[in-house]
This record gives C-alpha cells, sequence and structure tokens, in this order.
C-alpha cells in the first residue's frame, strides 16, 4: 500500500505539477533568450513540459528583428525537444529537436538592416539563446514541412521554397572520429513553386572557426524568372529561363571545393542594360567583379572550382544601350552555348567553349575558343564568326552610331584572336554586302536633310566596295594587354566592347564626320 502510494503521488505530481510551472518557466526562458539575442527578440506562446519523456514543447515561438518587427523573421508553430533515447546506450545523454512546420519569412528592409549592422550575424547571440530552451546539447536536429518566403522589391514575385525537410543527426560526433565530417544531413524542398531541390551529404559542425560541410546536391526545374528583382541591381534583365544542377560542394576551414557536373539553363532571355545614369556604378562593378574573378582563377587559390559542363540551350542573350540615342538591342537568339571541362588553375587540362546561335535571330553565328592555365594571366585563343545577318535588323544600332538606316544588305564578321603571356594577336573583321541606304518608297515622308545625309552614307559605303558589292575592312589586333592582372573574363568583355561594336561601322566614322562638318 505504501508503494501504491508513493507511486500514486509521483503520478499526479507528474500531471499536476507540469501546468503549474510551465508559464513561470515560459517567462524566464524568453527572458533569458531575448537577453542573450542582439537586434532580435523572441516571444514564446506557450510552454508544455511532457515529464515521460522528460521534454517539452514550445508553441507558437515568435522571433523578430528589433528594427523591423513586422513581419516576423521566423514562426515556430512547434519546437520539441527532448532525450535523444538512442544514444543512452553510448552513455552519451544530449537532445533530440525537432520544428515542425516552421515558417521563415525575410524582406529587403530586413535584409538591409542585417546588412548594415555592426555585429556580425554569428556573434548575434543564437547559440546562446538556443540554449535557454533545452539544457541538454542537440545531436538530432530536423525540420518538418518547413517554409521559407523572401521578398525583394516585388512582393508578387517572392523567392519561396515549401515543404523544405531536413535531418541533421550525430552532431555531437559520438559515432564518428576526430577530423571528420561526422554528421549525415539529407534536405529537399519545393523550390518557387515547379522546382525540386535535395542535398545529401555529411557536416561537422563542431569544426573552428567555423563549420565544415560536404554535400551533393541535385536541383531540378528551377525557374530563374524570380530572381529578376534581385539581379535587375546588377544591371541584368532575366526573363522565363530553368536551371538544372547536379554538383558536390565542400565547405570548410581547411577546404573549399565546388564541383558541377552538370549546370543546364534553357529557354532563358537575359539582358545586360547599360544606361547613362549607372555608368559609373557599372564600372565600378566590373572592376569589383573582376577582381573576384583573378583571386578565384589564381593557381593558389583556396577556393577550388571544376565544372564538368555547363550549357545554355535554346537562350537569349543580348546588350541593351540605353546610354546612346536612340538605343539598340544586339543580341543572339536562339543561343546554344557548351563550356566542358573548365577549373580555376585549369589543373585538368583545357577548357574548351562552344557557340553556336543566330545574330540578331538570323545571321548564322559560332565561335570557338580554348582557355589554358598561365601563372603570368589570362590564356587563350577564340575563333569566332557571324555571317548573313540581314542589315535591316541592326538599323538600331546604325541609327545610333552613324545616324542612319539602311533598307538591304547583309552584315558579316570574322575573327581570330590569342591571348598569352600579358599579349593581345589577331584580327577582326567585319564585312558589308550589297548595301543600301537610300530607298525612295520606303524613305518618301522622310526630312530632305535626312534623305541628302543618307544618300552621302550610301556614297560612302559605293566608295569603299570592292568587285563583289562588299564593304569589308579588318583590323588586326596585337599589342599588350592593358592591365596584366586582369582576369580572362574582363579581358573577354574589353574584347568584345573594342573589336566588335567599335569595329562594327569600319571607314565610315572618319567620312561621316568629315561630311557633317561641311
Amino acid at each position: 500500500m505504501w508503494t501504491a502510494g508513493i507511486l500514486a503521488a509521483i503520478l499526479l505530481l507528474l500531471i499536476v505539477l507540469p501546468p503549474i510551472v510551465a508559464e513561470p518557466m515560459r517567462r524566464s526562458m524568453e527572458r533569458r533568450m531575448n537577453a542573450s539575442l542582439k537586434g532580435y527578440n523572441v516571444h514564446i506562446g506557450r510552454l508544455r513540459l511532457r515529464p515521460f519523456d522528460v521534454g517539452l514543447t514550445l508553441v507558437n515561438l515568435t522571433l523578430r528583428q528589433s528594427a523591423n518587427p513586422e513581419p516576423p523573421i521566423a514562426v515556430f508553430p512547434r519546437l520539441q525537444a527532448t532525450v535523444q533515447w538512442r544514444e543512452l546506450l553510448a552513455m552519451k545523454l544530449v537532445a533530440d529537436f525537432l520544428l515542425d512546420r516552421p515558417v521563415a519569412y525575410v524582406n529587403l528592409a530586413q535584409l538591409r538592416q542585417e546588412a548594415s549592422d555592426e555585429t556580425p550575424v554569428k556573434q548575434k547571440g543564437w547559440q546562446e539563446a538556443v540554449e535557454q530552451i533545452y539544457p541538454l546539447k542537440i545531436n538530432l536536429f530536423r525540420v518538418r514541412d518547413g517554409e521559407v518566403t523572401y521578398v525583394d522589391e516585388d512582393p508578387n514575385r517572392p523567392l519561396h521554397i515549401t515543404h523544405l525537410q531536413f535531418t541533421a543527426n550525430n552532431i555531437r560526433n559520438i559515432h564518428s572520429k576526430d577530423r571528420t565530417y561526422p554528421s549525415p544531413i539529407h534536405g529537399e524542398a519545393v523550390v518557387f513553386e515547379t522546382g525540386h531541390a535535395v542535398v545529401d551529404g555529411h557536416a561537422d559542425f563542431l569544426a573552428e572557426p567555423f563549420m565544415g560541410i560536404h554535400v551533393l546536391m541535385n536541383l531540378t526545374g528551377i525557374p530563374l524568372d524570380y530572381f529578376r528583382p534581385i539581379i535587375a541591381r546588377s544591371n541584368l534583365d532575366i526573363r522565363n529561363g530553368v536551371l538544372r544542377l547536379a554538383g558536390e560542394v565542400e565547405y570548410g576551414p581547411k577546404v573549399q571545393f565546388a564541383h558541377l557536373q552538370d549546370l543546364t539553363i534553357r529557354d532563358m532571355r537575359l539582358d545586360y542594360v547599360h544606361t547613362a545614369p549607372t555608368a559609373a556604378a557599372e564600372a565600378a562593378r566590373r572592376q569589383a567583379v573582376g577582381q573576384a574573378a583573378s583571386k578565384v582563377t589564381k593557381k593558389n587559390s583556396e577556393t577550388i572550382l571544376r565544372v564538368d559542363h555547363l550549357a545554355l540551350e535554346n537562350c537569349d542573350v543580348g546588350l541593351v544601350n540605353k546610354a546612346k540615342n536612340p538605343g539598340y538591342r544586339v543580341y543572339l537568339a536562339p543561343l546554344a552555348v557548351r563550356i566542358e571541362n573548365y577549373s580555376n588553375g585549369f589543373a585538368a587540362g583545357p577548357a574548351k567553349v562552344t557557340l553556336k546561335g543566330k545574330f540578331m535571330g538570323a545571321g548564322d553565328a559560332s565561335a570557338a575558343a580554348t582557355f589554358r592555365a598561365d601563372a603570368n594571366g589570362p590564356d587563350f585563343d577564340v575563333k569566332g564568326q557571324i555571317e548573313n545577318t540581314p542589315m535591316v535588323r541592326m538599323n538600331d544600332l546604325f541609327r545610333s552610331y552613324g545616324k542612319f538606316d539602311v533598307v538591304a544588305g547583309t552584315f558579316s564578321f570574322y575573327t581570330e584572336l590569342k591571348v598569352a603571356h600579358g599579349r593581345i594577336d589577331g584580327y577582326v573583321k567585319p564585312l558589308f554586302q550589297d548595301m543600301k541606304v537610300y530607298d525612295k518608297r520606303q524613305d518618301a515622308e522622310k526630312s530632305l536633310f535626312r534623305k541628302l545625309y543618307e544618300k552621302l552614307v550610301g556614297g560612302i559605303a559605293g566608295l569603299l566596295e570592292n568587285r563583289r558589292k562588299e564593304v569589308a575592312t579588318q583590323a588586326d589586333i596585337s599589342g599588350p594587354v592593358e592591365n596584366p592582372n586582369s582576369s580572362t573574363w574582363q579581358v573577354i568583355g574589353r574584347l568584345i566592347e573594342n573589336a566588335f561594336f567599335r569595329a562594327i561601322l569600319p571607314g565610315f566614322d572618319e567620312e561621316i564626320t568629315r561630311l557633317q562638318r561641311k
């Protein structure tokens, strides 16, 4: 009877006592968590003690940024913490955390506030705040059916990840040797409504000075149009496009390695938009990107990047110049690009690039390039051609640079360039065939001055024509690279600008200027 009475009393305490102490415990826990956090605060809706499995459940735990409290950064409808009973067999007393249906939300204002804060994210007190929830160290961490939303400038196009499932086990390195990735992790989610992401691998959550991770990832059907508001700040305009990616990433205190077996983008329209008001910002951005690219491509770089296969399929890629009057767009569509065996340092051998498409949607365009490793700077050669482009499709370009348009003719362009040991050697050759500038019927509505001007331009073309009714010049390019420390991509960008756009009207500029002065 005494034994039964004692057991009944204990059982009564386990049933009656938790609701009594739950509210004071909730208030104390909330106060201690907020004391640990910097720039953020939490509110715990309710706390439930579970004495039978030595656990607790937090209901409606809400995290807010102090500077922008609405909407909340995260809401956890149910956070469950308990003993990971299986690890007691290994004589380890550790915790099992489960986040059930968590919702994370971040907007541009909140992101900018965090970026401007002098206190780094890792020093915000997150670990100390989590330790106030449960006295044991976390060894199993799970997310069930989570949701993540980021809203940039367009609230109607948020970056939205749903059905997020994530598991990380053996976080405290109970069953593994030192200096390994002891914690198996698995994650998967629906990305932007139609895409799917899967990540499998291992992590070392206890590595110093920061955690290490080694994972295989697979992304399929990721719509790129959702990134439009974000990349617009880099003067890029993206429309449509679907991404597929399969690769491996290892990132830790002693190694940073990314190996992409396949990266394919299809059905994308991408324009680089140049405007006069943003010219200075564009130049600064190009310089920063170039420096970053140069750092990554150095042989002794800590970051190892390798791409087995990168492809653009059925894409439309162009340059829009709004700084000229009138503006114009030069583009390749449809465009297919293949990049094989690329790596920074090219340790696996030379990388090869092939391109095939339609210039201005009509002229046959193709190019091939080979990139090689060289400690002295960029080392590559490229051969490309554009053939039989109807010149009427280029009238916006002619109006911008030559103040005239055409009614007939074809445009072709040929180049071979080699960059090595800080030098550029090669040539560019634009070719205009059967060019006709003035047409009486089409130009009937134009002013007399405009008609006379276009007749003069047509006369210049006549003076430059050879027996095949072609206007052609060849410009030899040779000399040192302007900046020996330029990255490969900076040199390529400058070559496109100088070798194509500045040579596209060969022989016209001086004659047109001379006639205008008369």
